[in-house]
């Protein structure tokens, strides 16, 4: 069973360590005691509640059917607009995201510093790595 401290399952939960204490008073994860005496919680747990959760915090239904699995919603945060090309810069929760498109694009989407807007991503290869210890990978 992997044992997550209870500040890395906030960050990965992208809460407060007080929120993850509060699920776990309120018997949404278990506590146990790691071997040097450390509160963690069981990463199953964590992972069932962040894929309920997920559903919950989706980018909004556009009436827009797609493949693309990934979405996140977020704020525009910069915008680099030159002729043909923009960068368009994205701060979805704890995730910046950043994309390339052309400048048409941008005035047709009315973007702007602080409008809304969904990166949608589809990728033909995604790598996932994982740590040889049990250490946060950040």
């Amino acid at each position: 069973m992997t044992q997550l401290r209870i500040r890395d399952a906030a960050a990965f939960l992208g809460v407060s360590d007080d929120t993850v204490r509060r699920l776990v008073d309120g018997g949404t994860f278990d506590r146990a005691t790691d071997d040097a005496g450390r509160a963690v919680v069981d990463g199953r747990q964590v992972a069932e509640y962040a894929r309920a959760r997920s559903t919950e915090l989706a980018a909004p239904d556009t009436g827009v059917k797609s493949s693309a699995r990934n979405r996140f919603v977020g704020i525009v945060t910069d915008l680099v607009v030159e002729t043909v090309m923009a960068q368009v810069e994205l701060q979805c929760g704890p995730h910046r995201v950043v994309s390339l498109m052309s400048a048409e694009a941008v005035r047709d989407l009315g973007l702007e510093v602080g409008s809304v807007a969904v990166a949608s991503v589809k990728a033909t290869m995604v790598t996932v790595e994982a740590p040889t210890h049990q250490e946060d990978p950040r």
